[in-house]
């Protein structure tokens, strides 16, 4: 089956035929397994071993987050997406207007402070989740208005970490 999965501004076609994954034309094995109880899902690609954070953020819409680094995707098969196109739907995923917490954790290090211009990519948040440190990256360009954590702090999945200027 085909799906095409729409990140970072990025439209990439990803053929998916049981084990067998091809992306943009290059041939991966892959198997992707839910760690039960948790939002994580364990990826094993060629034989490497990724753990990823995935949140539904609404239909076809995720926020997966994997080594520390935070994507929005939106994944769509070939029916829905075509009648996208002939509906004129949905543009895509939209990047959030805050940082939230992908997974329980402690916060390590706050890396920016409030009325700081931020860019898409750079490191707002250092949690620490399953004994691994994680860098919180934003997903847009922008200004922080509120920080809403500070080191030490406990958090759960989905509370609100930073907030950003409208």
């Amino acid at each position: 089956m085909r799906y095409f999965v729409t990140t970072g501004g990025r439209e990439i076609a990803v053929d998916v035929d049981g084990g067998r994954v091809v992306v943009d034309g290059r041939a991966f094995e892959a198997h992707l397994s839910p760690v039960p109880g948790t939002p994580l899902r364990h990826l094993l690609l060629d034989g490497a071993s990724l753990t990823l954070a995935m949140e539904r953020r609404g239909p076809g819409s995720w926020q997966v987050s994997v080594a520390g680094t935070q994507l929005e995707m939106e994944v769509l098969d070939e029916r829905t997406r075509h009648i996208r196109s002939l509906t004129g739907g949905a543009e895509g995923p939209k990047a959030p207007a805050h940082l939230k917490a992908p997974m329980p954790g402690l916060v390590v290090r706050v890396l920016a402070t409030p009325g700081q211009a931020v860019t898409h990519g750079q490191g707002l948040v250092v949690l620490e989740a399953m004994k691994m440190e994680n860098e919180l990256r934003s997903l847009t360009d922008g200004t922080v208005r509120a920080i809403l954590v500070t080191p030490g702090q406990a958090v759960e999945k989905g509370q609100l970490l930073v907030e950003f200027e409208k």
